[in-house]
């Protein structure tokens, strides 16, 4: 019997001690917070990368139907589907120069914000023709080509002015 006190009294002793406090530290919740955001950006960005359009930076051809052979325009991106255009073609005297912003707003349309600038001799004697404003630029070959879409000038003739990629 006194076997039984003993272990009883040794397990009384053993059960009311107290654990040793773990040590809890402390966290920073700026940090928990700061973490949190910066996966939710990563995954905002690689969502908003996965609907855009076609990436058209770069230099391209530009080409008007009455002058001969070939300019140059080029797109430089400034926000995702914006971009700064910049272009120019010669012949001679006469000459087509774009200058503006664009906005891809579909796979197959171009919005243009600037001006076309140009000079071509059928058309009036070489008067400088300048439209500003927005225009359109529209593809039916899947963004092989961008056809300007108001294309009447100022003496009332239709121009075709694109732009290859």
């Amino acid at each position: 019997m006194k076997q039984l006190w003993s272990i009883f009294g040794l397990i009384l002793i053993f059960s009311c001690n107290k654990p040793a406090e773990k040590s809890i530290s402390k966290v920073d919740s700026a940090k928990i917070i700061d973490s949190i955001n910066l996966v939710r950006t990563q995954i905002n960005d690689s969502i908003l990368g996965r609907r855009g359009f076609k990436n058209l930076e770069g230099t391209h051809v530009l080409t008007h139907d009455m002058l001969k052979g070939t300019g140059k325009i080029t797109f430089t991106k400034t926000g995702q589907d914006e971009y700064r255009i910049s272009g120019k073609q010669t012949d001679g005297k006469q000459f087509l120069m774009i200058d503006g912003t664009a906005r891809m707003t579909s796979p197959k349309n171009l919005k243009f914000d600037g001006t076309i600038k140009q000079s071509i001799s059928d058309n009036d004697n070489g008067k400088l023709d300048m439209r500003s404003g927005k225009r359109n630029f529209s593809t039916k070959d899947g963004g092989k080509t961008f056809k300007l879409h108001e294309s009447v000038n100022s003496s009332g003739f239709a121009d075709q002015i694109i732009i290859k990629m």
